[in-house]
């Protein structure tokens, strides 16, 4: 018969927190702390973050004192039943100073009952304000890095070029073809926003009707969910420091602008079971996507680059936790196919240790070539979450047996333009400042095969 269980590399653990079960914003399973607080340890090492090292030791600590006064709370619930009954038992045999003597007692078990289950609140409080920030347990396979600067490349596809005419700046070829408004965004939104017009436009919904259908013909469902989210999904799917830099609140309510549509199609699961039978969960989704930005700088943060405001077809996948590393592997191959379908030489780029966000196991960026810069750059990221979301969200299984279990998420962007369309216009470019249209986007832009400059 299968026991409850989640996967840790070779960790095996089952049971649950009174911390997860009031809150669920729990990163990982407090049954790893409790029987292998040397893993999560080692593994908060490995993330760079000693200042989260004393927090295993605190949790074990008011886990201890919890656990110790759960147990002399059930006691005095067992005392006072059996107290009880016998007040009823000494009324009957007209024993009326017994009887009310051991109504005192149990009015006392009741104060010192109502004390201890208010030390159990306060322990659970205190450990999951501890545990929401230790991070997940990483993949083995991940390199051990500080930060972005040691991510290690894992594989090229498709041959980088660099013509032998001058590549312009991607807003430069966008205005010489008349597709963009940079300045009369400012005047109406600031900066960080644009108007794409006319051919560019086109080119830009053109790429995400290619990636829906080339995600639908991979098997996936398709999605164009909701594009604010409550506060409960947003904590459940990402980490606090990550919520602090990206999402807009909507004043006044209880709703975030998404970030990415990964936030409102894995919330979707939200304190759902699913058995076995309805698994894989395949979706493809398209969203725009609300960010801050904080901390853009230099020119080629600029433009389309990084902005406040950009559309997205994601992919997202709830399996079983033993087939979520095959998952991983064919969503990431589904970007490099798409980009590659459309003449765009990329690379993957494996992320190392100290750039991964809390909530992730494994993480990998595919990063499109630029003849311009004569370097590749990020256009998309995968990753595997293992059960963290699930664990946060209540999503599980259900399996034959009737065990339950967390499930796996995963989710990795298709495409995203308009950074997409700096790749595709800098990758397609001709000398005379006209733009190629690969095959597959032609029937989306009228048959035309190339995008010429305006007169």
């Amino acid at each position: 018969m299968r026991k409850k269980r989640s996967f840790y590399f070779g960790v095996h653990i089952s049971g649950a927190c009174p911390a997860e079960k009031k809150g669920r914003t729990v990163v990982i399973d407090i049954n790893l702390i409790r029987k292998t607080p040397d893993v999560v340890r080692e593994n908060i090492k490995k993330k760079f973050q000693d200042s989260k090292l004393p927090l295993v030791d605190e949790v074990i600590e008011l886990d201890r004192k919890n656990r110790e006064a759960m147990q002399q709370a059930d006691s005095l619930r067992n005392q006072r039943k059996v107290l009880s009954k016998e007040i009823g038992g000494l009324m009957k045999q007209g024993k009326k100073e017994e009887a009310e003597a051991t109504k005192a007692k149990v009015a006392e078990m009741a104060d010192e009952l109502a004390h201890l289950e208010q030390l159990e609140e306060e322990y659970a409080a205190e450990i999951k304000k501890r545990m929401q920030v230790i991070p997940q347990i990483i993949d083995p396979s991940v390199p051990i890095g500080k930060d972005d600067s040691e991510n290690v490349e894992i594989e090229r596809f498709g041959e980088p070029f660099v013509p032998e005419f001058e590549v312009p700046y991607h807003v430069d070829i966008m205005e010489k073809l008349n597709g963009i408004d940079i300045d009369a965004a400012r005047r109406t939104s600031g900066n960080g926003f644009y108007y794409l017009k006319g051919d560019i436009a086109r080119l830009h919904s053109a790429c995400l009707s290619y990636a829906r259908d080339f995600m639908i013909d991979r098997g996936f469902t398709y999605y164009i969910p909701p594009y604010m989210i409550r506060s409960s999904v947003v904590t459940g799917v990402m980490s606090f420091a990550e919520m602090e830099n990206m999402m807009y609140k909507i004043e006044g309510e209880d709703l975030y602008l998404i970030g990415t549509s990964e936030h409102s199609m894995i919330g979707k699961f939200i304190d759902t079971i699913l058995t076995e039978d309805e698994l894989p969960q395949t979706l493809t989704s398209y969203s725009p996507c609300f960010r801050k930005e904080v901390g853009a700088h230099g020119i080629e943060e600029r433009g389309v680059y990084r902005i406040h405001q950009f559309e997205k077809q994601e992919m997202i996948v709830v399996c079983k936790p033993e087939d979520s590393m095959a998952w991983y592997n064919r969503l990431w191959q589904n970007t490099v196919d798409y980009f590659r379908s459309l003449d765009i030489p990329v690379r993957t780029l494996e992320c190392c240790s100290g750039d991964l966000a809390d909530l992730k196991v494994k993480s990998c960026d595919v990063e499109a070539w630029s003849p311009r810069q004569k370097k590749y750059f990020e256009v998309g990221s995968c990753s595997t979450l293992g059960d963290a979301q699930a664990r946060r969200l209540g999503i599980r299984i259900k399996g034959k047996d009737g065990s339950k279990y967390f499930a796996h998420t995963l989710n990795n962007t298709c495409v995203a333009p308009p950074r997409m369309l700096i790749a595709f216009l800098e990758n397609n470019l001709n000398e005379d400042g006209s733009v190629r249209i690969p095959a597959p986007l032609r029937p989306y832009m009228g048959g035309k095969e190339v995008i010429t400059p305006a007169k």
